[in-house]
């Protein structure tokens, strides 16, 4: 029976696993926690607390490739997301989706403030331009 024990500890992922993924793992719980219990930040913890729980499972090799014959990992598929640029405008569009109007249409006054900083942003850019930065420099600024 001890053998037995034994044998499945050893072939499990967890055998495998380093400090490394264990502290980050740990880290991934933390995060969790925060976003779900004390509701900080949930649009962004608890997408970030899973990802670091999916890429640091022990064993899975869910970031592999797809090779001849073999399809690749699950985070390799979701990554192709990012990398063609789909993820980004969908978050920004379900962020948008969720705001909250009220307090806006209760105090219409409170349009001038989001008016002021599009017009702010815009001032900084060509003042960065009319100081000499290129286009890039100058919307980083």
């Amino acid at each position: 029976m001890g053998e037995m024990i034994n044998s499945f500890i050893l072939e499990s992922g967890f055998a495998n696993m380093g400090v490394k993924s264990i502290l980050m793992i740990l880290i991934a719980c933390v995060f969790l926690y925060l976003a779900i219990k004390k509701g900080y930040e949930p649009y962004l913890l608890i997408p970030i607390s899973v990802g670091m729980l999916l890429a640091n499972m022990p064993g899975a090799d869910l970031m592999k490739a797809p090779t001849d014959g073999e399809l690749g990992g699950l985070l390799y598929y979701l990554y192709q997301g990012v990398h063609l640029g789909i993820f980004p405008p969908l978050i920004f569009l379900c962020i948008g989706a969720s705001t909250d109007f009220g307090p806006m249409i209760a105090n219409p006054k409170t349009m001038l403030l989001g008016a002021a900083a599009q017009f702010g942003i815009f001032f900084a850019f060509l003042g960065a331009i009319l100081l000499g930065f290129n286009g890039l420099e100058a919307a980083s600024i």
